[in-house]
């Protein structure tokens, strides 16, 4: 039995794992995206947009064939002209492949918002289209820079006022160290394959790392006691480490190593971090994470680069700031709400002139009476009204009417209404003004 409301067709929903933000929820989401933007170009990052899909290739390559996100999650399609393509599963290499083709100045620093797309179940703030915001730096090897961007994401979270939060680190090794602790983890887990669950049973041989990230009780228990990689380190990846966890304790970065904390891509080399929000569920209280990725580069065909970046839910924070009351956003209301029952076109053009001279204006339509119009004028959260009657169309004047606040109506000159506005509201008149229209009162009368 369909419990679709009668007459709903299907096409009318959206699809699964997705959902809709809308006014005013999306007023947080535009405050989120603007604060990242502001502290991460203080530190000369710049914005990169990529297409939302890309040749399978770059991430079979890059994120690895026997990834979980490669091999059960990416959304892959041959397009019309027998191209096979991905959507974007995350946000890192369709950054690298960009700077491969393009090649800009190093050290080159960019940031992304972008949505995500991955086919599995959906859970809260774990949506099949998720969106992010992130930052990736390419050329420097310096261990310093991963403190930078490990800084930033961190520095990001705490200023949105999330408090129960746990930054985790760990070091990956690079193929110098990591293939030998690779071969010994291996040697540790056959014991307790059998213990192991369903997925990472089968997939133990081809890439046993991906078992000390699993979330199931079983392979928690069976890999309590395996080695740690940050103790296997060669001599080069441990003296990177310890100069990022200095570098973390000099500004005052609080972390834990945890050598489980392997991420699910097969680019990551040394740095590995994950910010968690205590506020949600364990199993999914990741809000973002990253790490340096120094073969990436090469993997996409260019030459040798290393890279380090970031990527942080959106969804999945604003989520852990319901959860902790923090980042609350009140959406933007107009300055000004013009009433007309004179026979609107004062209020088509008055909204026009306020908005031109940086004031937000708002106005009915349909012809509504003067009070339904100040009902949604006071519902609007405008400060002011200015009102068009009869009376006022005769005498080329226009009345304001303070909505907050108290204050007595009072009328002012019709040419006069930008400057009265302004010092009504406390404002400089002029601000954020249009460019004078230049085609001259003929042509604007006649549109």
């Amino acid at each position: 039995m369909s419990l679709r409301p009668t007459g709903e067709p299907a096409a009318a929903r959206a699809p699964t794992g997705t959902h809709d933000v809308l006014w005013p929820e999306s007023a947080r989401w535009e405050a989120l995206v603007a604060r990242f933007a502001a502290e991460v170009e203080r530190a000369g990052y710049g914005l990169a947009h990529t297409p939302l899909f890309e040749d399978v290739r770059v991430f079979r390559r890059g994120i690895g064939e026997d990834s979980e996100v490669v091999g059960k999650e990416m959304y892959e399609f041959t397009d019309r002209g027998g191209r096979e393509l991905a959507l974007r599963p995350e946000g890192t290499a369709p950054i690298v492949r960009a700077f491969v083709q393009h090649r800009p100045a190093l050290p080159w620093k960019a940031w992304y918002v972008t949505p995500s797309f991955r086919y599995e179940r959906p859970q809260a703030g774990r949506y099949r289209q998720h969106h992010q915001v992130g930052v990736e730096a390419l050329g420097p090897a310096d261990p310093d820079l991963d403190v930078e961007v490990v800084d930033l994401a961190h520095g990001f979270l705490r200023g949105l006022g999330l408090r129960d939060l746990t930054s985790k680190l760990n070091s990956m090794g690079d193929g110098a160290c990591r293939p030998a602790y690779v071969e010994l983890l291996r040697r540790a887990l056959a014991p307790v394959r059998d213990q192991l669950c369903d997925d990472h049973r089968q997939r133990l041989d081809a890439n046993p790392l991906r078992v000390l990230d699993c979330k199931r009780e079983a392979c928690r228990q069976a890999t309590a006691e395996v080695p740690r990689l940050v103790d296997h380190l060669c001599d080069p990846c441990r003296a990177h480490f310890e100069r990022v966890c200095g570098g973390l304790d000099a500004l005052g970065v609080a972390y834990e190593v945890d050598h489980r904390l392997v991420r699910g891509f097969d680019y990551y080399t040394r740095t590995t971090f994950e910010f968690a929000a205590g506020s949600l569920q364990a199993a999914q209280n990741a809000v973002g994470g990253g790490g340096r990725y120094d073969g990436l580069v090469e993997l996409l065909g260019g030459p040798p680069t290393p890279g380090i970046g970031f990527g942080i839910g959106i969804e999945r924070v604003l989520l852990a700031c319901d959860a902790e009351g923090a980042f609350r956003v009140e959406p933007r209301v107009p300055d000004v709400f013009v009433v007309d029952v004179a026979g609107g076109e004062s209020a088509r053009d008055l909204t026009a002139e306020l908005r031109r001279a940086g004031l937000g204006a708002e106005r009915s339509f349909d012809g509504r009476s003067m009070r339904a119009q100040l009902r949604a004028a006071d519902r609007s959260g405008a400060r002011l009204a200015v009102l068009v009657g009869p009376g006022e169309l005769a005498t080329g004047t226009v009345s304001l009417r303070p909505l907050r606040g108290g204050g007595d109506q009072r009328r002012v000159a019709r040419g006069d209404v930008v400057r009265a506005v302004a010092e009504d509201l406390g404002v400089s008149p002029g601000v954020g003004c249009a460019e004078p229209d230049e085609r001259g009162p003929e042509r604007r009368e006649r549109g």
